[in-house]
C-alpha cells in the first residue's frame, strides 16, 4: 500500500473518559486515491470521511469486531433513578404475586374450565377492561405516537372504528358464543360447521397469537426499554417473555383477567399523565393547532394524503379484520366466553367500546403534540437518521446546519440514530443551535426523525425522575397484558381443540399441564420471530398489514354463518384453506416488496380478499348444500333483528341502550374530526 496516511481527530472531542470508539467516530483520514481502497479493506471499514485526493467522501462506515449495537448515540446521557427502578421492582412484585395467587386460589370447579375460562365468573367490567387491556400493548404506546408525529390522527381510525365492531360483538355474535357453551371459537364453527373448520381455525389462531399477538408486542417493547434503559433488545424480549409466562401458566385465565384489570387502569394513568404534561406545555389546543398542518388533526383522508390511509380503505377495509379481531378472534373473545351470564357477556364489550375512545386522544394525539412542541422550540429535537436521497445540497444549509449534517452522517452506520447530545459533544455547537438545526434539517429532508423513539423521548423530556418509572410501569403493563392473553389463549387452544380430539379421554388435569407447556413453546417461537418486525417501516402499519392478510377468509366463514343459513361446511373449509393459502402468496409478494413491486394499500388488499373469499363460500355452498343439525340451526339468526328479542337488563345497563348510546357518540366524533371544513364549523381550527 503505497502512499502516505495521514490521521487527524484523535486528540480532538471531550476530554472526560471519551472511549476509543468515540476516537474512531471522529477520526479524519487522508489518503491518496491509490491507498483508499487497500486502507479501507484493511481496517474492515467503508470510507467514512475520507479524503480521495483532496475530495471529502461521506460513505457509509461500519467498525467490524467491536460488537456495536445500532442503539442511538448519546442516549447514555440520561439515567433512571433509583426511584424510577423502585416503582418498576414494586409493580414486577405486584402483578406476579396477584396472578400467582390466583392461580392458587381457584378452587370449586372443573380444572380446566378454572384454568381456561375463569370458571365462568367474569363480570361486565372484568371483561370490558381485559378486552381492552388485551388489546392495547406497547404497540399502540410506542407507533401510535409515531403514526400521530408523521400522520396525525389518521391513525386514529383503527380505535375508533373499534366500537362499531364492539356492537357488533355484543349484539350478534356474543349470544350465540355464550349459548352454544364453548370454550374455544373452533370449537364453535364445528358446531357451526364441520370438525375441518373447527382445526383449520385452531391452527391459524395459534399463529396469528404467535406472530402477532406476541411477536410484534415483545419487539415494540424491546425497542422502547432499549431507548429509555439502555437494555439489550434480546434481554428486553427474554426477560418480559419469562416474568409474563410466570403467571400466566401458573394461573390461567383468572391470573390474567385480573392482572390485566391492574394493567389497565396502570395503562390509562400512564397514558393520561404524559398526554396532560404535554398538552399543558404546547399550550393547549390553541397552542397544537397553531404549530401543525391543519390536515393532521383530522380523522379521514384522501387518496393523495402521504398517511396512506384513504376513507374509503378505512370503511371498506376495517370491517374485515376488525370483525376477526373483536368477534372471531381467541385471544380477544375468550374473555366473553368466560362470562358470568349472557348479560355480562352483551355489556361487557360495549364497554370496552366506550374505553376505546380514549386511545385517539392519549396514544395517538401525542405525537402530534410533540410535532407541536418541537415546532416550538419546547423540547429538545429527536434522534435524526441519515437520508439515503437529501433533498437539499450542503451549499443550501447554512454553516451551522453543516456542521450538524456532517456530525450526523459521519457518525457511523446510517440505520443509527443520533441524539442532539451526541452533535453538541462533536462539535462544540450550543445546545440550542444544535436542537434549531436538526429541527430546521428534518423540515427541509436533509435529515429524517426516528419517530419511533417519540413517545419514549416525550417520557425523558417532560416526566421528572419517578414519574418515568411510572410510565415505564405502564408500557410493561401493556407489553405483559396482551402477551399474557395471548399465551392463555394459545394453551386452551392446543387443549382443546387440537390435542383433546386426538386423545379424548385425556382428564382435565393432564389438559391443564398440555396447556402450560403449549405457553411455553410458543414463547420460544414468539421469541425467535420477534426481531423479525424490524423489517416493517412502522411497528403499527406492519402488525395491521399482517392482519389484513390473515383476517380475510375468518371474517368470511364467521360473518356468513351467522348471517346467512345456507352457508355449507365444505364451503367454509375451502373458503379457510383457499383464503388462507392466497393471504400467504400476498403476504410474501408484500414483504419482498422492493422486487415484485407490491404496492396495494393494505386495507385495500383486505378488502378484495374478502370479497374473493365471500364468493368462494357462496358458490362452493350453493355447490354442496349444508346439512343443518339442531345444535347449528341455533348458531344463525333468521333475521338480523332476531338478535334484540333479548330484553336485557334494566335501566342505564341494558346493552340495546349502551350500544345505541355508544353508537351515536361514535359518529359525532367522525364528523366534528372528519375533514378541516368539519372542525371549522364546529370551531376546532380558526
Amino acid at each position: 500500500m503505497g502512499g502516505s496516511v495521514k490521521a487527524e481527530g484523535l486528540g480532538d472531542g471531550p476530554s472526560h473518559g471519551e472511549s476509543a470508539i468515540a476516537k474512531l467516530r471522529g477520526l479524519r483520514l487522508t489518503l491518496p486515491p491509490d491507498t483508499f481502497g487497500d486502507f479501507a479493506f484493511a481496517l474492515g471499514v467503508a470510507g467514512r470521511n475520507v479524503d480521495r485526493g483532496g475530495v471529502t467522501s461521506y460513505t457509509r462506515t461500519t467498525v467490524k469486531g467491536l460488537g456495536m449495537t445500532e442503539g442511538i448515540l448519546g442516549a447514555g446521557s440520561i439515567s433512571i433513578g433509583g426511584i424510577d427502578i423502585a416503582v418498576i421492582v414494586l409493580y414486577f412484585v405486584v402483578i406476579i404475586g396477584l396472578g400467582v395467587w390466583a392461580g392458587l386460589r381457584r378452587r370449586g370447579t372443573s380444572e380446566s374450565a378454572g384454568y381456561f375460562l375463569a370458571g365462568g365468573t367474569l363480570t361486565w367490567p372484568l371483561i370490558g377492561m381485559a378486552l381492552f387491556s388485551t388489546n392495547i400493548s406497547t404497540i399502540h404506546l410506542v407507533s401510535q405516537a409515531q403514526e400521530g408525529y408523521v400522520n396525525g390522527l389518521a391513525y386514529g381510525n383503527f380505535e375508533w372504528m373499534a366500537p362499531f365492531l364492539l356492537i357488533t360483538l355484543s349484539l350478534f355474535f356474543a349470544p350465540f358464543y355464550f349459548r352454544s357453551k364453548v370454550a374455544t371459537l373452533p370449537d364453535f364453527l364445528e358446531q357451526r360447521y364441520s370438525r375441518g373448520c373447527r382445526d383449520w381455525l385452531a391452527a391459524m389462531s395459534i399463529i396469528s397469537a404467535i406472530v402477532i399477538h406476541i411477536g410484534f408486542t415483545l419487539y415494540t417493547g424491546a425497542v422502547v426499554l432499549e431507548e429509555i434503559f439502555g437494555i439489550d433488545k434480546l434481554t428486553s424480549i427474554v426477560g418480559a417473555s419469562i416474568l409474563t409466562g410466570v403467571y400466566t401458566i401458573v394461573g390461567g385465565l383468572l391470573a390474567v383477567v385480573l392482572t390485566e384489570s391492574l394493567q389497565t387502569i396502570i395503562l390509562l394513568a400512564g397514558a393520561i399523565l404524559i398526554t396532560s404534561v404535554a398538552f399543558v406545555k404546547a399550550g393547549g389546543w390553541p397552542g397544537v393547532t397553531a404549530h401543525v398542518e391543519p390536515v393532521k388533526l383530522t380523522i379521514l383522508r384522501s387518496a393523495s394524503d402521504p398517511a396512506n390511509l384513504p376513507w374509503y380503505s378505512v370503511f371498506l377495509g376495517y370491517p374485515v379484520i376488525g370483525l376477526w379481531y373483536w368477534c372471531a378472534d381467541q385471544t380477544i373473545v375468550q374473555r366473553v366466553l368466560g362470562a358470568k351470564d349472557a348479560n355480562h357477556a352483551r355489556v361487557g364489550p360495549l364497554f370496552a367500546g366506550f374505553i376505546k375512545i380514549l386511545p385517539v386522544l392519549i396514544f395517538v394525539f401525542p405525537g402530534t403534540i410533540c410535532l407541536a412542541l418541537l415546532h416550538q422550540g419546547k423540547m429538545t429535537a429527536l434522534p435524526v437518521l441519515q437520508v439515503a436521497q437529501p433533498k437539499i445540497t450542503l451549499s443550501q444549509m447554512s454553516e451551522v446546519e453543516q456542521r450538524v449534517y456532517r456530525t450526523v452522517y459521519d457518525s457511523g452506520d446510517p440505520n443509527q440514530a443520533v441524539r442532539v447530545d451526541y452533535v453538541v459533544a462533536q462539535t462544540g455547537l450550543e445546545k440550542q443551535q444544535v436542537d434549531r438545526a436538526m429541527t430546521d434539517l428534518v423540515r427541509k429532508g436533509a435529515l429524517k426523525p426516528k419517530s419511533d423513539a417519540v413517545y419514549a423521548h416525550m417520557i425523558l423530556e417532560l416526566l421528572p425522575p419517578g414519574l418515568r418509572g411510572v410510565l415505564a410501569a405502564a408500557l410493561l403493563a401493556a407489553l405483559m397484558s396482551t402477551v399474557s392473553g395471548a399465551l392463555n389463549s394459545i394453551a386452551t387452544l392446543f387443549s382443546y381443540d387440537l390435542y383433546r380430539r386426538w386423545r379424548p379421554q385425556t382428564p382435565d388435569h393432564k389438559l391443564v399441564v398440555i396447556g402450560r407447556a403449549a405457553t411455553f413453546v410458543a414463547m420460544i417461537i414468539a421469541i425467535l420471530w420477534s426481531p423479525l418486525v424490524g423489517h416493517y417501516q412502522s411497528i403499527y402499519q406492519g402488525v395491521n398489514t399482517i392482519i389484513s392478510y390473515l383476517a380475510p377468509p375468518i371474517t368470511a366463514v364467521f360473518f356468513w354463518g351467522v348471517f346467512w343459513r345456507r352457508a355449507s361446511s365444505r364451503g367454509a373449509l375451502t373458503t379457510l384453506v383457499l383464503g388462507s393459502l392466497l393471504g400467504v402468496v400476498v403476504f410474501v409478494l408484500d414483504w419482498y416488496k422492493e422486487y415484485t413491486h407490491w404496492n396495494l394499500q393494505f386495507m385495500m388488499a383486505a378488502f378484495y380478499l374478502f370479497v374473493i373469499c365471500s364468493a368462494v363460500l357462496i358458490a362452493t355452498s350453493l355447490l354442496w348444500p349444508h346439512r343443518h343439525t339442531p345444535q347449528s340451526e341455533r348458531l344463525v339468526w333468521s333475521r338480523p333483528w332476531e338478535a334484540l328479542a333479548d330484553a336485557g337488563w334494566v335501566g342505564l345497563l341494558n346493552y340495546k341502550l349502551l350500544a345505541g348510546l355508544l353508537f351515536t357518540i361514535m359518529v359525532l366524533l367522525y364528523i366534528v374530526f372528519a375533514t378541516e371544513a368539519t372542525q371549522r364549523f364546529f370551531g376546532l381550527v380558526k
